[in-house]
């Protein structure tokens, strides 16, 4: 398969850099006046995927949302994935996995092995074990054609204790996480496959060098507070690799299908003019 990188590239052009969120979360179920259990999960979801899926270039599966339910849950989460997939956008499976050793290769088989049943474009992992704990992950990335986001800089707050942590060397472990991915993908072009997870509303990132020839994951526009027009503060000459995600901004206007679809474009059209402008 096409690197996920140049297929990934590709997207942004045509349909515009924005990531959908697909979080059935129970708030959202009953503000939809879906109940919360599988058949409301499934009717959110399939909902979601149906209005989107052939005008944006991203959609990300919040895993969590859909295992709470357990196998049943896990089998709407298969068919969202094939029929995102079909419907010619591209998956990010937030997940989150992070291990070592064969267990993280067990977690790397579950989200990208072509074969799979849950096979994703794209895996967001947790590099807190240790970069190189992703090995089996990065491996099989590679084999298959998929890509990786790794969490970087995230904008939860807890999240500064780790990220922002000083290590021996002068640098910080968010910035030795960039360095690893610049790594990765050193010589790929149009893009790496290899990205990071950049939070829209963690601020003034002058003294990071987000340039890792790679997407840069980029949660929080929308509800939670930042704006298309945050970007190119935080993001600087890296904004045309940003990939920013919206979940409740657009998934707040369903079940209404047109309303959902509106939303998207009006992102989309954001993001896109504030790209082309900067």
């Amino acid at each position: 398969m096409e690197p996920f990188g140049a297929r990934l590239r590709r997207a942004m052009d045509e349909r515009g850099p924005l990531c959908v969120g697909i979080d059935p979360h129970a708030s959202l179920l009953l503000e939809w006046g879906l109940n919360d259990d599988v058949a409301g999960l499934e009717r959110f979801s399939r909902t979601v995927v149906e209005a989107v899926a052939d005008r944006v270039a991203v959609m990300k599966p919040q895993s969590a949302f859909f295992e709470r339910f357990g196998s049943r849950g896990v089998a709407v989460l298969e068919t969202v994935v094939r029929e995102a997939r079909a419907a010619g956008t591209l998956v990010v499976m937030d997940a989150k996995r992070g291990d070592i050793g064969s267990t993280m290769g067990g977690y790397a088989e579950a989200y990208l092995h072509k074969d799979a049943p849950l096979f994703s474009d794209a895996l967001t992992v947790s590099p807190y074990l240790g970069y190189g704990s992703l090995g089996p992950a990065v491996a099989l990335a590679r084999e298959s054609g998929a890509g990786l986001f790794v969490l970087a800089l995230t904008s939860n707050p807890e999240g500064g204790e780790v990220q922002h942590a000083v290590r021996a060397d002068g640098r910080s472990v968010g910035a030795t996480m960039l360095a690893h991915l610049a790594a990765e993908n050193a010589g790929e072009r149009p893009l790496g496959s290899f990205g990071a997870v950049v939070g829209a509303t963690v601020g003034d990132l002058a003294s990071y060098d987000l340039d890792v020839n790679g997407p840069l994951l980029a949660p929080g526009v929308g509800a939670q507070g930042a704006t298309a027009a945050d970007l190119p503060r935080v993001f600087g000459p890296a904004l045309r690799n940003v990939v920013p995600n919206v979940s409740r901004g657009v998934l707040r206007e369903g079940p209404d299908p047109v309303a959902l679809r509106d939303a998207a474009r009006r992102f989309a059209d954001g993001i896109r003019d504030v790209v082309a402008g900067a």
